[in-house]
């Protein structure tokens, strides 16, 4: 049985198009990368959330995975995070449905995701902080578009 806070991530399970734009790290920063998104469900405790760029990401990583489930005990989403360079991190997370977030705050550097999320379309951008979180920089835009 899916607990109550984790079944609204329902939204989010599907096949995506996704594009990559305005990043500071591309040649041209207005280049559009395209990519790709499935989310599915593991159990009926967790989402698993796969991206895959395609095409010159510069300095960005180009294979995803998010893991989001839920600590009822902390009132609170959690999103464990991996990549193909064997990076490793854990993301905390709100979602009421339409405005999705998530951030970090580790010793090499504070980082967050900003989305708005409609049935067909999510709209984010993600942000990182270099001194603790006083001043944020855009990495770059976000658009996933159901398929």
């Amino acid at each position: 049985m899916r607990n109550e806070a984790v079944e609204q991530l329902d939204v989010l399970v599907g096949s995506w198009q996704t594009t990559l734009r305005n990043a500071w790290f591309l040649e041209p920063t207005d280049q559009e990368v395209p990519g790709s998104a499935t989310v599915e469900w593991l159990g009926d405790a967790f989402v698993v959330f796969r991206w895959t760029m395609g095409g010159d990401v510069g300095k960005a990583t180009s294979e995803m995975v998010l893991v989001l489930g839920r600590s009822d005990a902390r009132d609170a989403y959690t999103a464990l995070y991996h990549d193909e360079r064997g990076v490793c991190r854990v993301y905390g997370m709100t979602f009421d449905g339409s405005h999705w977030n998530l951030s970090r705050e580790d010793p090499d550097m504070f980082q967050r995701f900003i989305a708005d999320v409609g049935p067909d379309r999510i709209v984010g951008r993600w942000e990182a902080s270099e001194d603790q979180g006083s001043t944020w920089r855009k990495d770059f835009d976000l658009v996933f578009e159901r398929a």
